[in-house]
């Protein structure tokens, strides 16, 4: 922003916190000289207090924790040194000239129908740092906990026909949670992995031994010794957060809807092997991989009206693959690409995704360089994010990184201009301030611009 300006702003976001005043009216005379008309401030103004228009009202966050290669999945260089490229080969995508790792050939069929970002560009090579830095739009600082994306868009959006705003499959990462926000905005983990034949959530139903007529009874028992408190208390708002809590707790314990959702039943065998349930061992035990179950049971959350779903896919040992790249990368990265294809194609036929965001995130990429253990070690310069649906262009590869995928080429994407297109899709302005402890302002995302090349 120019310096000149910087009197008439509140030092944070434009224009924005322009004084109402008739003094500091007046002071807008003062800016003709710099190029700004009285006419271009009040449109500053109007386009101030218009929201945002939403094209996505739900989101799916697949999060491959460990730092998911991009030479091994989304960005590979067939024609570097076999020192860079890896020993992976390539499979032709349906966008012309355009190829994936070898490991992705369903993804490639669908390439169509999402964009690959080949142009994210972090700032911490740090497994846990980086993952707050991705998920908050923050770099870690001892001062303050930022709240996640999940936690916005519970806080901004709020929840649906009865389900938790933000739900985790099996459970969110906690490398970033609520932070200065009430933990109201939190996320529920159904805390079970859906791939288990054994799979439930606890806390959705009523325990068997108790009947609806006792819990109605227990139920306001507890509001009457509740408002019994509240006359007694001269700070009633630990207790009445207490109380939002036990309000959505019985609201999904007593809907139908929401508990449907969080099952598995109904799912047909033809859909199950959509999404590559059942088909996938890996590991020295050749354990089930359960990617597809856990698509399954987002979409069904997203289906429902559950706004924010973080599914974490972790493979065998996560992505952090400083030996055998290409043997793990052989292994876990089939499944994924058998699910992720069967997700994006059961919303497209469901009606879901022009409405559902969908991104594919890992904290950071991996050295263009191979190792001496035939893996790739922490490389935050340059990695791939992959994003579909929710007014996101369709078959589009968007910025490019060097030719040993060492540095962004062009259309570089820092982590807060990623977030901030993806609020931006939400109606969410990334730069709207919310309240801290002490009264102190602060931005969803700081710095992050919309990257209109992204969007619909």
């Amino acid at each position: 922003m120019n310096p000149d300006l910087t009197h008439f702003t509140d030092g944070c976001a434009g224009f924005r916190g322009l004084a109402r005043s008739r003094r500091d009216f007046l002071q807008v005379g003062g800016l003709g000289a710099l190029g700004l008309k009285l006419g271009d401030y009040l449109k500053l103004e109007a386009a101030e207090g218009a929201p945002l228009k939403a094209k996505a009202k739900n989101v799916i966050q697949i999060f491959l924790p460990g730092g998911c290669a991009h030479q091994e999945s989304w960005d590979p260089k067939p024609e570097a040194p076999i020192e860079y490229r890896g020993a992976l080969g390539v499979v032709k995508t349906k966008l012309p000239g355009v190829v994936f790792s070898e490991n992705l050939k369903r993804c490639a069929a669908i390439a169509d129908k999402f964009t690959v970002v080949r142009s994210i560009t972090g700032k911490i090579p740090d497994h846990s740092q980086a993952s707050y830095h991705l998920l908050t739009g923050y770099l870690p600082t001892p001062a303050i906990q930022h709240p996640q994306m999940g936690a916005i868009v519970s806080h901004e959006l709020g929840g649906m026909n009865h389900l938790p705003a933000w739900i985790g499959v099996p459970a969110a990462l906690t490398q970033a949670g609520t932070g200065y926000l009430p933990a109201k905005f939190g996320c529920f983990n159904v805390a079970s992995d859906p791939g288990n034949s054994a799979f439930q959530v606890r806390d959705v139903s009523l325990p068997g031994e108790v009947k609806e007529r006792t819990f109605e009874k227990r139920k306001s028992l507890r509001a009457a010794v509740e408002e019994h408190f509240r006359t007694l208390e001269t700070d009633g708002s630990a207790l009445a957060t207490m109380g939002e809590f036990y309000q959505q707790a019985y609201a999904l314990m007593s809907s139908s809807q929401a508990q449907a959702a969080f099952s598995m039943k109904g799912e047909s065998e033809a859909m199950r092997k959509l999404y590559g349930c059942g088909q996938y061992r890996g590991g020295r035990a050749k354990q089930l991989f359960t990617v597809g179950e856990r698509f399954i049971l987002a979409r069904r959350l997203v289906e429902a009206g559950a706004r924010f779903v973080s599914v974490v896919y972790e493979g065998d040992n996560g992505w952090d693959t400083h030996t055998r790249i290409s043997g793990y990368f052989n292994e876990a990265l089939p499944p994924f690409d058998h699910a992720f294809a069967g997700l994006i194609t059961d919303l497209e036929q469901r009606g879901l995704l022009d409405s559902t965001l969908v991104m594919v995130m890992t904290e950071f990429g991996r050295t263009p360089k191979v190792n001496a253990s035939a893996g790739r070690d922490h490389h935050a310069k340059c990695f791939s994010l992959a994003l579909a649906g929710g007014g996101i262009t369709r078959g589009q590869i968007y910025g490019a990184s060097d030719s040993i995928a060492a540095e962004p080429a062009r259309d570089a994407v820092s982590v807060e201009d990623f977030l901030a297109t993806c609020y931006h899709q939400l109606g969410i302005d990334s730069d709207k301030r919310l309240m801290a402890a002490g009264e102190r302002p602060i931005d969803i995302v700081r710095g992050g611009k919309v990257v209109k090349g992204l969007l619909a």
